[in-house]
């Protein structure tokens, strides 16, 4: 069976895992003074929420999703976002070691946050995983410099020149 199509999920997510460990970095960038600024704030707000929705998605792969999960938990210091993030990258890593083209076709059932029923394929879901974090690591870019830190450069082509 090929493995053409699953081989690239696991370079998309190394490439994911990796630029977001440079986004945890670009928001520790921010100088000691800003750090209670709003962007501040909404930069580590945003990341815990990318954690929040990479876990929601795998649960509902898994068909093991919880009713009323919060996207957004509030207050997480960026300690606590890495800490996640890290446990999360490697959940993500052990289901993707394992996946195969087949398991990339598979159709999950699921409901969203507000219980209604849709289903789509893992590809999907995954591709869906990956644009969110795109649109999130762009506003986080944003943040950051905005507080005074230095942005960290998540192009998939910067990436792949490294």
């Amino acid at each position: 069976m090929s493995q053409i199509l699953a081989d690239r999920f696991r370079r998309w997510f190394t490439y994911e895992n990796e630029v977001h460990e440079w986004t945890l970095a670009a928001i520790e960038s921010v100088p000691a003074d800003r750090r209670d600024s709003p962007e501040y704030r909404r930069a580590v707000d945003l990341m815990a929420h990318l954690n929040e929705a990479r876990g929601i998605w795998k649960r509902r792969i898994e068909g093991t999703s919880r009713p009323n999960e919060n996207t957004f938990p509030p207050g997480r210091t960026l300690e606590e976002v890495k800490t996640a993030w890290a446990e999360t990258a490697s959940d993500w890593s052990a289901f993707l070691e394992a996946l195969d083209d087949e398991g990339l076709a598979r159709v999950v059932d699921y409901r969203t946050l507000d219980g209604s029923p849709f289903r789509n394929t893992v590809e999907e879901l995954l591709t869906q995983l990956f644009g969110h974090s795109f649109y999130h690591r762009g506003q986080i870019a944003m943040l950051v410099k905005a507080a005074g830190g230095t942005p960290a450069m998540t192009d998939y082509v910067y990436w792949l020149r490294k």
